[in-house]
């Protein structure tokens, strides 16, 4: 699927820049080849800046491992997800994979999250009578996975960062409601087609998660609006310092070497910034030329007029880009991020909406595509179906909570 959609990129722009020369503008050809050079010349430069940054979280969460915050958070959410799965028998390992993946996804750890993951299934797949058909688990736990919230969104601080934000993290609070919301709706749908039953457990830690988010979402809406950004700047920034202190001090608890530990993790960061290189290069590449064609500003504008004609604020259509790429292909979407930042400013209403977008699911296709392709799972039954809606709520509320802390 991304194959073909990469590959439509370039035909889209090549058939708008045939009808820009056929109405008159014999240099659209060279303007569209110099906006694939930049933009190639970008993508490096950009990943190259990603590398200080992503050493030095990729560290910080590495003596968080090794200081067994992982295993804690672990044996947390044990409980919920043993009543959240039912058909997986009690003591089954395939419980101790889905609850050390969600640990993991929590902490923003998708290195240690994706093989836990693939495990997780495999274990499900043993549990699944009919080999072809996902599963009531597996579909619970992809949907899951596909919205996960995430409490350290530390890629998207990064790009930020390296974007010229005067504040990368400001976005923090708005990701984690956008987030939850979409976890939230993915659950309730599975949980719908499933029947789940949901005990004094389960309806405790929603009723505990929907109050720290909702009394967030309250507390802010309340303020102004420059005592709301100060604030949750603020606040942001002390929950990220005092999740870095925690570390370091269970670290030194446990005896954990934690610069040996923050060492390990910041090599990974260096792997992982070079590693991203070829995908924002091609991704931002494809995506330059549809700009400078004017296929993607006419395809914008046009959704603009059609929400101005209705009558309701269009300030929003310029996160829909990243919207539309998150369901299909994370570095697509990573990279619409950036074009848009880019393109507006990392402090925009537009780039800060195309980060909290970012942030607010995970890539629903790509995730069912890699955990159910791992154990040959070929009827997937609602599963899309949980992870669009999951997507769409996110969506929503990354749309609601830009509003809510950046809107002028």
């Amino acid at each position: 699927m991304l194959n073909a959609l990469w590959i439509s990129f370039f035909a889209i722009a090549f058939g708008a820049s045939l009808l820009q020369f056929a109405g008159g503008d014999s240099a659209i050809f060279g303007a569209v080849m110099k906006a694939s050079f930049d933009a190639a010349k970008t993508a490096f430069e950009v990943a190259l800046g990603l590398t200080g940054v992503m050493c030095l979280w990729l560290g910080v969460m590495k003596v968080g491992e090794r200081a067994g915050y992982l295993d804690l958070l672990g044996r947390g959410l044990a409980p919920l997800f043993s009543r959240l799965f039912p058909e997986v028998p009690k003591g089954h390992p395939a419980l101790g994979s889905i609850t050390m993946n969600m640990a993991a996804n929590v902490l923003g750890l998708d290195n240690a999250a994706t093989p836990m993951g693939l495990k997780a299934m495999r274990e499900l797949q043993e549990l699944n009578p009919d080999k072809d058909t996902a599963s009531n688990a597996q579909i619970l736990f992809l949907v899951l996975n596909a919205s996960s919230v995430t409490l350290l969104p530390v890629t998207i601080f990064t790009y930020r960062a390296q974007l010229g934000a005067a504040d990368p993290t400001d976005v923090f609070i708005p990701i984690l409601m956008a987030t939850y919301c979409s976890t939230l709706a993915g659950f309730l749908f599975v949980s719908a087609m499933q029947r789940v039953r949901i005990d004094a457990v389960v309806l405790g830690w929603m009723a505990g998660l929907t109050a720290v988010v909702g009394g967030l979402a309250w507390y802010f809406a309340s303020l102004p609006a420059a005592a709301m950004t100060a604030q949750s700047s603020t606040l942001s920034n002390f929950l990220l310092l005092a999740l870095v202190l925690v570390f370091l001090l269970g670290a030194a608890w446990k005896r954990v070497n934690a610069y040996e530990a923050f060492i390990d993790g910041a090599k990974e960061g260096f792997q992982t910034a070079v590693t991203i290189i070829p995908y924002l290069v091609a991704m931002l590449v494809a995506i330059a030329m549809l700009r400078a064609s004017s296929a993607l500003p006419a395809f914008v504008e046009a959704v603009r007029a059609g929400i101005l004609t209705l009558g309701y604020d269009a300030a929003w259509v310029d996160g829909l880009p990243t919207m539309l790429m998150k369901p299909l292909s994370g570095s697509g979407a990573r990279a619409m991020m950036v074009e848009t930042m880019q393109a507006s400013g990392a402090d925009s209403f537009a780039g800060r909406l195309a980060s909290i977008v970012q942030g607010s699911t995970e890539t629903t296709f790509y995730v069912l595509a890699v955990y159910f392709g791992s154990v040959g799972i070929k009827r997937v039954r609602y599963a899309v179906a949980g992870g669009l809606v999951a997507d769409l709520a996110g969506f929503a509320a990354a749309v609601g909570a830009a509003y809510l802390f950046f809107a002028v």
